[in-house]
């Protein structure tokens, strides 16, 4: 019979453990304990990454006309500016609140990149992704955070992504 080496079943129990500490450990809320106390809440920046990644992926869908992509992504875009209103409606260092701004600047033009995916209009779909991307821009302005500004991507960052439309 062969003899174990203590030394991996050790390296597990200590990662489970680190793992553990990790994931469950801190109360928040003033020592409240409970679900709602460990409820992670992404920054405002984080967020907006997120939304920077579908802004690029829904360009790339749109000019590879995969509409399915496309409206996935719009739709992302939707949820992702819902989340920042719920969980940012305020932001220390803006003069204008996200909750006020993303509504005002940004629905609209949201709704016409979907309205253009909807239809499958290429052209359309070029006028409303940049009146869209200077509605961040603006909304960027009006929160005091005109040094990050959106544009077309110029190359793909996500060269393991397939934009074209898959072909049986």
């Amino acid at each position: 019979m062969r003899k174990l080496s203590i030394a991996p079943v050790l390296l597990v129990v200590c990662l489970a453990i680190v793992f553990a500490a990790a994931c469950g450990g801190s109360q928040r809320g003033g020592g409240a304990a409970g679900p709602a106390a460990d409820a992670f809440v992404p920054g405002l920046g984080e967020l907006m990454s997120l939304q920077q990644m579908r802004h690029v992926k829904l360009w790339f869908a749109g000019q590879a006309a995969n509409w399915e992509l496309a409206d996935y992504e719009v739709d992302e875009l939707g949820e992702g500016f819902d989340d920042i209103v719920k969980f940012h409606p305020t932001h220390k260092d803006s003069p204008v609140a996200p909750r006020d701004a993303i509504p005002r600047m940004v629905t609209q033009p949201l709704a016409d990149v979907r309205a253009a995916v909807g239809r499958k209009d290429a052209e359309a779909f070029v006028r409303a992704y940049d009146a869209l991307t200077t509605a961040c821009n603006n909304c960027h302005q009006a929160t005091n955070f005109a040094f990050n500004r959106v544009q077309r991507p110029e190359s793909n960052p996500y060269p393991s992504q397939a934009f074209a439309v898959a072909r049986p």
